[in-house]
């Protein structure tokens, strides 16, 4: 059933009375249904339309070839762009996840509705406004695509892999400010029985070879929800562009980055488990080393480390260089990050710049001293407080999540 076959089928019920205890009153419902509509429509039109006159996929700022790898609807950022920049990712080449296009929305005609059978009482909206008088919290973490790492499954493995060939670059950090979403939540009158929270996005509906899925939502158990979930309304310091969320989106710590759901336009809290497309058809693992239905929904994000080096890179025999990269995991702090320089026959401790902390990454640096010219590869592999470390191979799966094993990168010594 399509997203909109099964919000008319709610609406239908609750009207004739078999939803009664939703807690969701008919002008609630009607304006709901409305405004999201209204509210997608409006920002696909303008998303698509800035687009469209900038030659670009749905996305509207500036995507120059130094700093991204345009994939369809989606901007991966170019490793080399982040050397030098810092902890965190520069918003200017933070990359870009789109299911379909990015919506451009006004903060002022902006609503957020938290509805569902898992409140006290009916739906409850909040404004732009609304949002930025609650306490606001700072928080630091690492986003993530579950597919970054995608196209080396079938690069290094020979695995084929449905999804978007993204290398490494679908991953970025940055300080995200705004209101915790159990701070949302509590005031709008969250229930004891509540069990499951989706928000649901304002960007176009999904389709896929002939199938509506409806608008990006992906539901969390409300103990997440409550616990470290931040909805956010700034990115390093500045209110979020509209690629990256505007006006509000959700931030879940270390999970993969699908539930960061963008431009949030209503929550439905709910007493029972909810279901979408993306924790069911997707974001699952399937495949021979799975079970038949598929491994549980994606959460934590594996380990992964990447060089801030373009592939290919040339370097001058007989001298010595610094390599340079990062390293990150959902399950833990990085503990250790190791290098190799001869494929992986001899491996060092690279030096770590930034304290670890969980959920974000680390810098790393370490020499190399060249001595015959010819092709090389570089190889880093991390481990995490937890205990895992980078395997050399990672357990292939149909749609190409989770390509957690050690990356060869090429380079050429010149």
């Amino acid at each position: 059933m399509s997203e909109r076959a099964y919000d008319r089928d709610r609406l239908r019920q609750f009207l004739s009375g078999e939803a009664a205890g939703e807690g969701l009153s008919r002008r609630v419902v009607l304006r709901l249904m409305g405004a999201a509509a209204g509210l997608a429509a409006a920002g696909t039109a303008a998303g698509a339309g800035a687009a469209a006159a900038a030659g670009r996929p749905g996305i509207v700022k500036p995507l120059p070839a130094e700093l991204f790898t345009v994939r369809d609807t989606n901007a991966e950022t170019n490793w080399a762009a982040l050397r030098g920049t810092g902890y965190y990712t520069p918003v200017d080449r933070f990359f870009v996840r789109n299911h379909t296009s990015t919506p451009v929305l006004d903060p002022a005609r902006w609503r957020l509705t938290v509805w569902g059978g898992g409140l006290r009482g009916r739906a409850v909206e909040f404004s732009y406004e609304d949002l930025r008088s609650l306490p606001a919290v700072t928080l630091s973490e690492c986003l993530e695509c579950a597919g970054n790492g995608r196209s080396y499954f079938a690069a290094q493995q020979g695995d084929a892999v449905t999804g978007t060939p993204w290398t490494m670059g679908a991953v970025g950090a940055a300080r995200w400010r705004g209101a915790r979403l159990s701070d949302v939540l509590r005031a709008a009158g969250l229930s004891r029985r509540a069990v499951d929270v989706m928000p649901r996005g304002l960007d176009p509906v999904y389709t896929a070879h002939g199938t509506d899925y409806g608008h990006v939502r992906r539901p969390m158990p409300v103990a997440k929800a409550l616990d470290d979930v931040l909805l956010a309304y700034e990115m390093n310091g500045r209110p979020l562009l509209p690629d990256h969320g505007c006006p509000a989106r959700l931030v879940v710590p270390s999970w993969v980055g699908i539930a960061s759901v963008k431009w949030v336009g209503d929550i439905e809290v709910s007493d029972r488990p909810l279901f979408s497309p993306w924790n069911t058809v997707f974001y699952r693992l399937f495949g021979s080393a799975y079970p038949p239905g598929g491994s549980p929904p994606l959460t934590r994000r594996p380990v992964r480390s990447a060089f801030e080096l373009a592939p290919g890179a040339v370097f001058a025999a007989g001298r010595g260089h610094r390599l340079t990269g990062r390293s990150w995991s959902g399950g833990g702090s990085i503990r250790r990050v190791e290098v190799s320089t001869d494929d992986g026959a001899t491996w060092r401790e690279a030096r770590l710049h930034d304290a670890p902390r969980p959920g974000g990454w680390v810098r790393w640096s370490a020499s190399w001293h060249p001595h015959e010219p010819g092709p090389a590869r570089l190889l880093a592999r991390a481990t995490d407080t937890a205990g895992t470390t980078q395997p050399f191979r990672a357990v292939p799966n149909e749609q190409g999540f989770f390509f957690d094993a050690v990356v060869r990168h090429p380079v050429l010594v010149v």
